[in-house]
């Protein structure tokens, strides 16, 4: 070997030395971030059937997630992913079966990086969260007797509960929400919906804490089915070509006819929904007293529940409800509240044309449509008697009247019990002072 060549050797050896060293550092300082973790839920009680999720995630990849239970030196694990280097790495769990007590549980995750970081053992994410364990059902103590109902009619329930949750009637796959009076008593009104079979009708009280935890329970009721008349409207081309111009907006390019089938269908449908979330703004107590209003020196002209059969031309061409009572009085009448309550709607809406709609309180809440005029505004307060608009023909109305409706959790009832001071007396007010006495 030369000279040369014996002084070339200890370089390059240095040089691959100091690259290696510097390959290694650069692998080793490449990521000193612990990896992203999280636990759900993001709520402070959880009970046996809550669902937990626990992610983690890293560029480097992960080499395990472990989540561990802790309460009063007891140490469960409750999920463990490991030594697959994916990234991420996700699971699901619940306490069910953890033999936890119900109190305070602390919830650990501890995830680890697949980086050379910390001499080979990766960056490390630790994660703590408590909860309060809570496996107790709500429990429900029925204040009201039997609850007699008629097909599209309503009731009231009223009862206490143990804890605070949230509750009402379910009755099908219409939920009534429950309301704490300022006495501490809880009440919900419900319906026996129109549309319901007589055979389906089972209300259910329920009561949910914030655990999750759920009590169901039956309620005594006693429902009496009825029938409902059945209409013939006939549709003209005039009726289409004055009425329809209020809905060219949304509906454009469609002729008269269409329009009125798609305003008579899918807005009808849209109306109706946005009832139900409208009767969510309703007060937690009662907001009136004594039997309803009914327009001054009116005429009915059309009943709650009456089935509706259009015809264009001799045809069928639609089949609807009718879910109010019209009255009809002098052209642009004077509309008065039926009962105290707060305004929380005005203006046009749909297939009810200019509308009102007062709160009366715990879900209940009435209808009046086909305004010439309104003289209220959403917030303001009212007295029953108190002028909110005038009568009139706007939405589908064929003619000057007042349609009013009576709504319970947005859904239309029967406005002849709201009417009849001694249905009110034995089926409201009477059991609200029943169930309050004993307090």
């Amino acid at each position: 070997m030369s000279f040369a060549k014996s002084r070339f050797l200890p370089g390059l050896l240095t040089i691959l030395l100091v690259g290696g060293l510097a390959y290694l550092a650069f692998l080793y300082f490449k990521d000193t971030t612990p990896p992203a973790a999280s636990i759900s839920p993001d709520k402070p009680a959880v009970g046996a059937e809550t669902e937990f999720t626990a992610t983690a995630s890293d560029p480097s990849g992960l080499r395990g997630l472990s989540v561990i239970a802790e309460q009063g030196g007891k140490r469960v694990v409750l999920a463990q992913l490991g030594n697959g280097g994916t990234s991420p790495l996700e699971t699901t769990f619940t306490l069910a079966d953890s033999g936890l007590e119900d109190g305070q549980v602390k919830i650990s995750l501890r995830a680890v990086d697949a980086s050379l970081h910390n001499f080979g053992d990766g960056n490390v994410a630790e994660l703590t969260r408590t909860y309060s364990y809570d496996t107790r059902n709500p429990r429900i103590s029925l204040l009201t007797g039997t609850h007699n109902l008629n097909r599209g009619g309503s009731s009231l329930a009223l009862y206490n509960l143990d804890e605070k949750a949230a509750s009402g009637i379910q009755v099908g796959d219409r939920f009534f929400p429950g309301h704490q009076l300022p006495s501490g008593v809880h009440a919900v009104l419900f319906a026996f919906p129109y549309d319901m079979e007589l055979a389906d009708f089972n209300p259910l009280l329920v009561a949910r804490d914030s655990a999750g935890n759920m009590r169901k329970r039956s309620i005594p009721f006693h429902a009496n089915d009825r029938s409902y008349p059945h209409d013939v409207i006939n549709v003209p081309d005039s009726f289409l070509e004055r009425k329809m111009v209020q809905y060219e907006e949304e509906y454009p390019d469609y002729s008269p006819l269409e329009t009125y089938l798609k305003v008579n269908r899918e807005m009808r449908k849209r109306n109706r929904a946005k009832l139900v979330d409208i009767s969510r703004e309703t007060a937690s107590r009662v907001l009136w007293e004594g039997h309803f209003n009914r327009l001054s020196n009116s005429k009915t002209m059309a009943g709650f529940g009456d089935r509706r059969t259009y015809r264009y031309n001799g045809e069928v061409i639609d089949h609807q409800t009718h879910l109010g009572v019209d009255l009809a009085s002098v052209r642009n009448a004077q509309v008065d509240a039926a009962a105290t309550g707060r305004i929380v709607h005005a203006g046009f809406f749909g297939i009810y044309g200019q509308s009102v709609i007062i709160d009366h309180g715990i879900g209940l809440m009435t209808l009046y449509s086909h305004l010439s005029q309104i003289d209220v505004e959403p917030g303001q307060e009212v007295d029953s008697g108190d002028i909110v608009g005038r009568t009139g023909a706007t939405g589908l109305a064929g003619g000057d009247h007042l349609h009013f409706g009576v709504l319970v959790a947005g859904l239309p009832v029967n406005p002849l019990e709201w009417w009849d001071p001694n249905w009110l007396e034995n089926n409201f007010f009477g059991k609200l002072r029943q169930a309050t006495a004993t307090q």
